[in-house]
């Protein structure tokens, strides 16, 4: 269990990937802090982790709300004292088609959501840190900041905000005992997938198994196994690892 006992909190917990962190994180032994606006979802989530022998508590919070972040943030210590890790997945997704003609709320809200509400977060955790002296926050981005995908342009200029915000806090918090690194995803097998291939009908199943044969892996590494990077992000394995954009995609894109 490399999370034995970490509280942990993590935004964005909503179907598939961030649903996938809390459970795995919660099996590493990870006190969770589950937190995404549906109030109903991160009960029933909680619940789910806490019924299998893990240890959860949810809270609701937009992070496009200072107030809200702050809010979750002293939750988390209200519950069990301190804060250990930030996993700031929450994001929003333009509607997909090309960034010229992407309408500019969209794209606003995509930044006030992933990149300023990460920002919100960390302003929000990173003074319970200070005070115990470590801690540990994890970005999470996307491969699309590598190579830009059509269709994906306001969430990924969103998400290479966020890139930028992990340098400024990797740099700006040193001597603190605070890290901050991010996770690049790529594709991944999960619920939100699963959806869009469904919707395709028979193009989708014959879209998945190109997309399978494409990355170096064989497959489209399933959401849950992509997670366990992130844990060791957050874990005393990473204590020396500061600053990283690290790649979690099965080879889709190799960095030089």
């Amino acid at each position: 269990m490399i999370l034995k006992d970490k509280v942990i909190i993590i935004t964005g917990a909503g179907p598939g990937m961030g649903q996938a962190m809390c459970r795995g994180a919660a099996a590493e032994g990870a006190k969770v802090v589950v937190s995404a606006r549906s109030v109903d979802a991160i009960n029933a989530l909680a619940a789910d982790i806490t019924a299998a022998g893990g240890e959860a508590v949810a809270v609701p919070c937009d992070v496009a709300s200072t107030e809200q972040c702050h809010a979750l943030a002293k939750a988390a210590v209200d519950r069990w004292g301190r804060i250990d890790g930030l996993i700031h997945s929450a994001y929003y997704h333009p509607d997909w088609g090309s960034i010229i003609d992407h309408p500019i709320d969209q794209v606003l809200r995509a930044l006030d959501v992933i990149a300023v509400g990460g920002l919100r977060m960390a302003q929000a955790v990173v003074p319970q840190m200070k005070r115990q002296g470590s801690g540990s926050i994890v970005n999470v981005s996307t491969l699309a900041t590598r190579r830009p995908m059509p269709g994906e342009g306001g969430y990924a200029m969103a998400k290479s905000a966020v890139n930028q915000l992990t340098r400024q806090l990797a740099v700006e918090l040193a001597g603190t005992g605070i890290r901050a690194n991010t996770a690049l995803m790529g594709w991944m097998d999960g619920v939100p997938l699963e959806q869009f291939f469904a919707a395709q009908g028979e193009a989708g199943e014959a879209f998945r198994k190109q997309r399978a044969q494409e990355i170096p892996v064989g497959r489209i590494p399933p959401d849950k196994d992509c997670a366990k990077a992130i844990y060791f992000l957050l874990s005393d394995y990473a204590s020396e690892v500061n600053g990283v954009m690290l790649d979690v995609n099965g080879g889709d894109w190799v960095a030089a």
